[in-house]
């Protein structure tokens, strides 16, 4: 069996906490999806994503089955210690304060944030569009992790960059309207449109909320075709997860 091919975070975090970002070698799906494509809503055989789900979970050695979200680009934080990993509820970003209990979010361009308090006592997730970044995700994910910014830490997975996140002015003047400072993360392109530096938007909204403790990986999922999923590039196309937990004490 081919081993699958993730991303581990580089950042700076209690021993306790664990993460990884799947990248898209190792898995079974075919066509349009190949190869480890863990999303169970965009098209692809059931069988196939159960057993890229498998392999993930083997490989990254999770201690249980990630809690799926059904993900609506909106600023819904779920309590994973509250919910069944089989519900899927809807929302868009989870926290965990136990052991052993699994998040994730799926992406194709979207960026996955994770986030740690520094005691180790919480560990979130958040799916971070344009809409969801707009209209608060961050926020309401640094609110329900609790403690104040500076005791978080802060990890940006790979999204589309900003060379090939082309937007329309009504998504400048949301962003602007909250922080005109966020005019700095678009850049004017010949159609008289903008470039949209996604990772610059959710640092800036970070870092208003005190959180300074902020890695990322700049990798563009548009343009590694090889390595990732990406929706604008390809419209019919897998999923990869954002993943972290809590290990248990022994």
């Amino acid at each position: 069996m081919t081993s699958i091919a993730a991303l581990h975070p580089d950042w700076q975090v209690p021993p306790g906490v664990r993460a990884a970002f799947t990248l898209r070698p190792g898995g079974v799906s075919a066509g349009a999806y190949a190869s480890l494509n863990l999303g169970a809503h965009v098209g692809d055989d059931a069988r196939a994503v159960a057993e890229n789900r498998r392999r993930a979970a083997a490989e990254l050695a999770l201690p249980a089955e990630p809690l799926w979200l059904t993900q609506l680009h909106g600023t819904t934080v779920v309590d994973a210690d509250k919910h069944a990993v089989q519900a899927a509820p809807r929302a868009d970003a989870a926290i965990t304060r136990q052991a052993a209990r699994v998040l994730a979010v799926l992406v194709a361009d979207c960026l996955p944030v994770l986030l740690a308090r520094r005691d180790g006592a919480a560990v979130a997730v958040a799916h971070a569009g344009w809409r969801g970044l707009a209209a608060g995700v961050l926020e309401a994910s640094v609110a329900a992790i609790g403690g104040a910014g500076d005791h978080l830490c802060a990890w940006l997975g790979p999204s589309i960059g900003p060379a090939h996140f082309e937007v329309g002015e009504e998504v400048r003047a949301v962003f602007a309207a909250r922080d005109p400072q966020a005019t700095a993360a678009f850049v004017r392109n010949a159609r008289g449109r903008w470039q949209c530096d996604l990772q610059q938007l959710a640092r800036q909204r970070l870092s208003a909320l005190g959180v300074h403790s902020i890695h990322g990986e700049p990798r563009c999922t548009f343009s590694e075709a090889e390595s990732f999923y990406s929706y604008r590039r390809d419209g019919v196309t897998g999923r990869m997860a954002a993943l972290i937990w809590l290990e248990k004490q022994r």
